[in-house]
């Protein structure tokens, strides 16, 4: 089984997030800056800041995780984001180099 990743991202204002799970985090972020998919939430929105994250070594782990995040009110999604990148950064220099399946 793949390993998988949770993440947050935003747009440049900072109000509206997106939570999503992946298993390979660069190419998927990649795909919300370039609006891979022009119809999609990220895209219409312009939410492609990487602010948070986390690791897990199963992908059914990451979309366990997802969804207890997506099920919590955006001050519980704020407050984990700032637990993490307290500036909201973008991580996405971080994590490019991160090699996935």
């Amino acid at each position: 089984m793949k390993s998988g990743f949770i993440y947050i991202i935003t747009n440049q204002y900072q109000t509206v997030v997106y939570t999503g799970v992946t298993s390979n985090l660069p190419k998927r972020i990649l795909e919300h800056i370039e609006k891979r998919y022009p119809n999609s939430f990220s895209a219409r929105y312009n939410v492609n800041i990487l602010v948070y994250y986390e690791q897990y070594q199963w992908i059914g782990d990451a979309i366990a995780r997802e969804k207890i995040i997506k099920a919590g009110s955006r001050e519980t999604k704020n407050n984990l984001i700032r637990s993490m990148n307290p500036t909201w950064k973008d991580l996405f220099e971080e994590i490019k180099d991160i090699m996935t399946e």
